[in-house]
């Protein structure tokens, strides 16, 4: 939502839209949030909560000169006169703005490779010279582009008359800088306020986020304001509002713990990415997913090797000839190569990534389709006949692009949906075993799909692909077996959802959440039914993130965008997302910094928006609940240099106890063993520093120089408190006492 123009509601026609809105609703709504006003103090209710009924969005108000409340309104002629003025002003701003996107595309991704950061390095020697006027107009704002300054005229003049497109596009556009508008947060925040009174989800979901984030100094943080929002706004049908709702009932931010509430917004964001999943053509939805860590780019949060997320069973350990540390442009490269050659598994590989897409590169079904044809004619004729080869392997190979161009035809990718084609590939795939094309043929017959509909044919074939470890076929014969509605049936169900979901397919997560929820062949487990409810939200990405539109603007060096796109994501509650925020928010990457004269200027100075070390600290602390090692790491480095807190030395050691314990972080263990060596939070104690220095080197052999570095300098201090009789225990030659074991407040960081 922050790029392009978009609406909140169709354009108005010859009658305004009515819309009927219970009371109840907002009783709920009330209801969802009483805990946090018990907890947090009364928050400030918007207009919509004062009211005995919600209020309506601007375009779906009542006509008001049929309220019949005995007061003067403006005449029915003059309400319905204004209404078509805006909506003319709104596509006359529109027509401006349309116009401007296209006269002024997007700029590519920055430059990369060793020519591109060489240019960079050339144009920051030039001179630089400025051949436009002042930036500045005349009342110290910045001047807009003449279209775009006639397109905002348009919508204040239309939000002036109460029109609710103009007043989104107005707080869009003040928000996110779109349209090379100037971002104005306060502004924005005036403009979402208008509407979120009115009972727009949109705007509430956005003054909910604003609360809870402070972004831009807009408004100060309110986390029981933004449970409010955010409520309202779940409740008026914002997906993404039900998953920050269910986030903070279930990890008790700006209210109590509430698990039931939790699970109750989890599913009914659920129920809406799995309505989307299964609106898309057979076998669902196809999409790249978008949620990445930033930093695993840079081997993790501390660089390649220094980090869990890039260090023992997590590093690349490739050897010379690997291609664990090739780029996917080197690896496509090769691949093409050999393809050339004649190599049909090349060939074959080439057509699954550009079929399955990946981080960097999107889907491309044409060349799919090419690159499985190519392996297909190398195996069958044209009627079918196969052709006699002396290549091993070729006939798994190509009954595999077989179950790829199957699955093509059957749901319409990249050629002209034809059941007729799809059979007769799934068939050829199915001759020779074919997981892919048995799950096919099994869909087929299950929808009926230019086959008669035969429920106990899909479930042979299904059946057949399941036994082959075939994800999406276990799922549809895990649905067969759950309709069946006997305890052993669901035994068997549950099983094969199980199965499914060590592939991560989002319907095993649905059914079982499911399950679970409703306490189905097995005890009710809240928790549980939680965490699969939010698996599966989060997996509908295109749906209900923000992930793609955050990264286009991190590629393209616009870093506040970024962050406010990750930012929403986080709030959401995806790890990811948290992480990427903290990580942005971070200023403690690097203990080098160049000198001014070496730099070159190339790096300007980060914007304010992005100086918030309290707020890293918020989210190193959500991504670590969550399981991220490293962001627990970072938050004793927050806790330890008291960066957006307080230093608290106890603290700073139980995330790196609770680090190091459980899942063998050597940066946490090297920590500890400076804090016992140097007495910083733990006792002063040589000989349990050297030890957490050898548990270090033991996690990871990578941690050679500083821990031998370390150890060296460890007892040549040992040596001489032992000579000097100091009082700090020196380095034994026996075993000494166990190394502290966790301080006990790891679970309330």
């Amino acid at each position: 939502m922050s790029v392009g123009v978009q609406t909140p509601w169709p354009k108005l026609t010859l009658a305004v839209l009515l819309q009927l809105v219970l009371p109840t609703v907002f009783a709920q709504a009330q209801q969802d949030v009483e805990s946090a006003v018990n907890a947090q103090g009364t928050p400030e209710p918007s207009l919509a909560a004062e009211s005995p009924a919600p209020q309506k969005p601007l375009r779906e108000q009542e006509d008001p000169s049929r309220t019949g409340d005995g007061k003067d309104h403006e005449p029915r002629t003059t309400y319905i006169a204004n209404q078509f003025k805006g909506a003319d002003l709104v596509d006359k701003a529109l027509f401006f703005l349309r116009r401007y996107e296209r006269q002024n595309l997007r700029p590519t991704r920055k430059p990369s490779g060793i020519l591109g950061t060489a240019s960079q390095y050339v144009l920051a020697l030039l001179p630089r010279f400025s051949f436009q006027g002042p930036p500045e107009g005349s009342n110290g704002k910045k001047a807009l582009a003449g279209p775009i300054a006639e397109a905002v005229r348009l919508l204040e003049e239309a939000a002036q008359v109460d029109n609710a497109d103009a007043i989104y596009l107005l707080a869009q556009m003040n928000f996110y800088g779109n349209f090379t508008h100037p971002r104005n947060y306060p502004e924005a925040f005036v403009r979402y306020s208008r509407l979120a009174s009115l009972g727009n989800s949109s705007a509430q979901h956005m003054i909910g986020f604003m609360y809870a984030t402070g972004i831009g100094g807009a408004v100060e943080l309110d986390q029981a304001k933004a449970l409010l929002y955010h409520t309202f706004a779940a409740q008026g049908g914002n997906a993404r509002s039900e998953m920050t709702v269910a986030f903070r009932h279930h990890n008790g931010i700006g209210t109590v713990r509430n698990c039931d509430v939790a699970v109750r917004h989890y599913k009914n964001a659920a129920d809406k990415a799995i309505e989307w999943y299964r609106s898309g053509p057979p076998g669902g939805m196809a999409w790249v997913p978008d949620s990445y860590r930033l930093a695993d780019d840079e081997g993790g949060v501390y660089g390649e090797g220094a980090s869990v997320s890039s260090s023992g069973s997590n590093a690349n350990k490739g050897g010379p000839n690997s291609d664990a540390h090739a780029a996917l442009e080197d690896v496509l490269e090769y691949l093409d190569l050999m393809s050339r050659k004649g190599d049909f598994k090349a060939t074959f590989s080439l057509g699954r990534i550009h079929y399955d897409g990946q981080k960097g590169l999107a889907r491309n079904l044409k060349s799919a389709k090419w690159y499985f044809m190519k392996v297909a004619k190398l195996y069958w004729q044209r009627d079918g006949r196969i052709i006699e080869s002396d290549k091993p392997g070729l006939e798994k190979i190509a009954t595999k692009a077989a179950g790829y161009l199957g699955r093509m035809f059957l749901r319409g990718e990249g050629v002209e949906e034809s059941y007729e084609k799809a059979q007769i590939w799934f068939t050829r795939g199915v001759k020779s075993g074919d997981a892919g094309s048995q799950y096919g043929m099994g869909l087929m017959y299950l929808e009926g799909l230019g086959v008669p509909k035969n429920s106990a044919k899909a479930q042979e074939y299904f059946k057949a692909a399941a036994d082959q470890d075939y994800a999406p076929a276990q799922v549809s014969l895990g649905a067969l077996y759950l309709d069946q509605g006997t305890a052993n049936d669901i035994s068997v169900a549950s099983r094969y959802f199980e199965l499914a979901t060590r592939y991560g397919h989002i319907e095993a997560y649905y059914y079982l959440a499911e399950l679970i929820d409703q306490g189905v062949g097995r005890e009710r487990n809240c928790g549980l039914a939680a965490a699969y409810y939010k698996i599966v939200s989060e997996k509908a990405e295109p749906l209900l993130s923000s992930f793609a539109e955050a990264n286009r603007a991190f590629e393209e060096g616009d870093y506040e965008l970024a962050l406010i796109d990750y930012l929403l994501a986080a709030e959401q509650g995806y790890e990811k997302g948290q992480t990427n925020v903290a990580y942005l928010l971070d200023q403690q990457k690097s203990k080098w910094v160049l000198p001014s004269w070496l730099s070159l200027s190339l790096t300007p100075p980060r914007p304010s928006l992005l100086q918030n070390v309290a707020l890293a600290l918020i989210y190193w602390t959500r991504s670590a609940k969550q399981g991220n090692i490293d962001s627990m790491v970072k938050m004793g480095d927050y806790y330890l240099n008291g960066l957006g807190t307080q230093a608290d030395m106890e603290k700073a050691a139980s995330c790196y106890t609770a680090a190091s314990e459980y899942h063998q972080s050597a940066q946490a263990l090297y920590n500890l063993g400076w804090m016992h060596e140097n007495g910083v939070g733990l006792d002063q104690d040589f000989h349990l520093a050297k030890r957490y220095y050898d548990h270090a080197l033991e996690t990871n052999d990578e941690a050679y120089l500083p821990v031998t570095l370390s150890l060296f300098k460890l007892r040549l201090r040992s040596a001489w408190n032992t000579l000097t009789h100091g009082r700090v225990n020196s380095i034994q030659d026996e075993p000494g006492k166990s190394p502290r074991k966790c301080l006990g407040k790891a679970n309330q960081l």
